[in-house]
């Protein structure tokens, strides 16, 4: 090994040792704040708590290890179709409401971008729904669901929105959708931000349509930003507890979703099955953001390789 070859190695091995050093402090965070509370619900789930009888017939109380029967009781047996109802209703306002979410959000960033006069306050009255906390939220779109509330004025009907059935979902998503549009719409607009003039300008003497910059200009160059609040969302909307719980009420299976689910049985003193249902949520939004990372992620990382190769 020649000197150059020893001292571009030793440098490389010091700032290795100096960049753990400066992240050792995040690593330790991660490790309380996340690595621990998982590791506790992962033991958690594999125990019971209760008053049961032993082999010899007597009664024992307090924690016992069960394996893997908590999660199997999610799947089969009573517990099952719970599971399933609220797998779907979570699954259900995730597409839904991401998807309106990014239609509206887009329009808001549009708006918000292109307005020349009054431009502050056109910002600031789009992003007041998204710095309302989620039960003061719910609240107030309680009040608008009531029977004698604003919505049943406008259609002029008597629709009891927030009782078992379709409107319950529909009034979650109304709500879910009113509150977070804002969101997307501020990481847009951060994307159309960075879009020179100049490349608009080039279309136009082009003679290219405002519809066509759209889909062939800023549509591609805010992807990236685009990309981020959805993944955003949908992580957020898997996790979606507050909104329903305090819209709808618990217990109401058109809009029970997998935490409120976890909550409940927490609430009744079953930790572990408790625990087993908060691990399979955890797993379903792991799972979502790797294949959501990895399918939208891949041809960004080639572009890159492509363009450090020319």
């Amino acid at each position: 090994m020649t000197a150059v070859a020893r001292r571009a190695r030793g440098v490389t091995s010091g700032a290795g040792r100096l960049a753990a050093a400066l992240l050792s402090p995040t690593f330790v965070v991660l490790a309380l704040v996340v690595g621990y509370p998982l590791v506790a619900a992962l033991r958690e789930s594999v125990f019971q708590e209760g008053t049961d009888l032993d082999e010899s017939g007597f009664v024992v109380e307090g924690s016992r290890f069960v394996g893997l029967d908590n999660y199997v009781s999610i799947f089969v047996g009573e517990a099952a179709t719970r599971f399933w109802n609220a797998f779907g209703n979570t699954t259900l306002f995730t597409v839904i409401t991401v998807a309106l979410e990014v239609l509206i959000g887009v329009g808001m960033a549009l708006v918000m971008h292109h307005a020349l006069r009054w431009r502050g306050i056109v910002r600031a009255s789009i992003l007041v729904p998204w710095a309302v906390p989620t039960a003061v939220s719910a609240l107030l779109w309680r009040w608008i669901f009531q029977a004698d509330g604003v919505a049943n004025a406008i259609i002029g009907q008597q629709v009891l929105w927030t009782t078992e059935g379709w409107q319950a979902k529909v009034a979650v998503i109304l709500a879910d959708v009113w509150k977070t549009a804002p969101f997307v719409g501020l990481l847009v607009l951060a994307g159309l931000q960075i879009i020179p003039n100049d490349v608009y300008e080039a279309a136009r003497v082009d003679g290219a349509s405002p519809w066509r910059q759209f889909w062939q200009i800023t549509l591609p160059l805010v992807k990236p930003a685009l990309l981020v609040a959805v993944l955003f969302r949908v992580l957020d909307a898997l996790r979606m507890f507050d909104l329903p719980f305090v819209l709808v009420g618990s217990r109401k299976d058109s809009v029970e979703t997998l935490s409120m689910v976890a909550f409940d049985e927490a609430s009744s003193l079953r930790f572990g099955p408790a625990a087993a249902y908060a691990t399979v949520l955890f797993l379903y939004v792991a799972v979502t953001a790797l294949v959501f990372v990895r399918l939208l992620g891949a041809d960004v990382i080639g572009a890159a390789r492509e363009r450090t190769r020319k």
